[in-house]
């Protein structure tokens, strides 16, 4: 069920209109079976799978929090947590991507090949539940929380709709209390939410998924021209955090509507200053789960310089894992990698106390960040690490400016002037809420024009959104 379709606004409608009605129990029995509801509309089969990871991490974590000093049984039950997990989202993604490598391997070494390959179906966002669950065990088995009052509870927390199948990836430390406790419907709330929804809603139907048919159509052929071929890229940039931060803007209006507050998973990625800055701004709640859960725990730049690279490279070598089976992934990520290594040696050899702060200084800073940034989009939209060499060499052999390439250079223009725009505000005045805060007739001119363009350009047939497929 996606949010940009007429089934979601019925059911939504329908929720919502009894979740207003109940008291805060029910609200959390009406919110479970909704959620279950809204997952089982891809394939009802699946639900066994966010039930099963529901259950063993909250057996998991009664089994820590109840086994006090016994440190045997606390690491026991969180190692079957992780396991468990991690065996799951394992199988599901990675099976046939291991097995087809294994196979080139032996078959290089002159070896019987392993040949079983399986008609597996991903789960649609079976990475996100399944981190936000595996989150739950470690919070307990580190002290910082205490065991869901309820499975109920904790199952609602597993499942919440708004964001159950791309983020944020929630920590119980934020949402379950929500769960728990009595929620508080505002005006502000509502308003807030509205705009969230609205503008999330436009960034996926009029920016992302216009722009989806020019990079579809440039990366799903070949023969491009280096202009085009650039252009592609930039289109895309805009599009995958348009339709990423639109899903994750709709489930945060989504959420104040019912009175609840989900964690920031956006803030102006394209206005980061250096690639440790860029993940601090694109998707929040995966990077910081990776560096609580993982980058930390491996020594984090606790153990000497060496150490601190090598972590970092892994951990943003996994964090590309996470994100698809294939190597155009892997390869995305320890781009990523190595940026953030070669900024941190840069960053201790050279204070950034001597840096200047101009106001062109800071926009030269953000221009090389955002094409770093589509430098690594390469490798993350192209179909195989052999297109992204075709590409690459597109713009140093045929770089032509033809008909194509004014044409796509035009839309681009269309659709992402409001984006560039809104987030001109935000970063301005450093408040993402700016919009919504302009005097009368500004705001009234910024909404009459978003509305138009919606009317006038937005899809409304409900394309999936990205990061559905992860």
């Amino acid at each position: 069920m996606l949010f940009n379709s007429q089934v979601f606004l019925i059911f939504f409608v329908v929720v919502y209109g009894l979740y207003r009605l109940l008291p805060h129990r029910w609200q959390n029995v009406l919110l479970l079976v909704s959620s279950y509801f809204f997952y089982g509309w891809w394939d009802w089969r699946f639900l066994t799978l966010i039930f099963l990871s529901t259950v063993i991490d909250y057996i998991a974590g009664g089994i820590i929090y109840s086994a006090g000093p016994n440190q045997r049984r606390r690491k026991a039950a969180v190692v079957v947590s992780m396991t468990s997990n991690l065996v799951i989202l394992g199988f599901f993604k990675y099976f046939n991507f291991f097995a087809d490598n294994l196979s080139a391997v032996l078959q290089y070494a002159g070896l019987p090949a392993f040949t079983r390959h399986l008609n597996i179906i991903l789960p649609v966002g079976i990475s996100f539940y399944t981190f936000q669950a595996m989150s739950y065990a470690l919070d307990i088995y580190r002290g910082h929380l205490k065991p869901a009052r309820s499975f109920l509870n904790f199952a609602t927390f597993v499942a919440y709709f708004p964001q159950l199948v791309a983020g944020p990836i929630e920590r119980a430390s934020n949402l379950l209390p929500q769960i728990e406790n009595p929620r508080t419907i505002t005006r502000a709330g509502i308003e807030s939410g509205a705009w969230l929804i609205f503008w999330g809603l436009f960034k996926k139907c009029v920016i992302a998924d216009n722009l989806a048919v020019l990079v579809d159509g440039v990366f799903g052929a070949t023969g491009a021209t280096g202009a085009t071929s650039l252009l592609a890229l930039y289109a895309f940039a805009f599009q995958i955090l348009c339709d990423f931060s639109g899903y994750s803007d709709i489930a945060r209006g989504l959420a104040r509507w019912m009175g609840v507050e989900l964690m920031l998973n956006f803030n102006n990625p394209y206005a980061a200053l250096n690639p440790k800055d860029f993940w601090s701004r694109w998707h929040i709640s995966l990077s910081s789960w990776l560096r609580d859960y993982l980058y930390i725990p491996l020594g984090g730049n606790r153990k000497g310089r060496r150490r601190t690279y090598i972590n970092l490279a892994l951990t943003m070598l996994l964090g590309g894992l996470w994100h698809g089976a294939a190597w155009t992934f892997v390869t995305w990520g320890a781009f990523h990698g190595l940026l953030l290594v070669i900024y941190h040696r840069w960053a201790e050899k050279f204070s950034p106390k001597g840096t200047p702060d101009s106001g062109r200084w800071l926009r030269l800073r953000r221009l090389w960040m955002f094409h770093l940034a589509c430098a690594g989009w390469l490798f993350f939209r192209a179909n195989s690490l052999g297109q992204v060499g075709d590409m690459v060499r597109s713009l140093t052999t045929n770089f032509s400016w033809n008909t194509d390439a004014a044409n796509m250079l035009m839309a681009i223009l269309i659709y992402c002037t409001p984006l560039w725009l809104v987030q001109w505000l935000q970063v301005k005045t450093g408040n993402l809420s700016a919009p919504m805060e302009l005097s009368f007739l500004p705001k009234a001119a910024l909404l009459a024009t978003l509305v138009w363009m919606f009317l006038a350009l937005g899809n409304t047939g409900g394309g999936a959104f990205i990061y559905f497929q992860f």
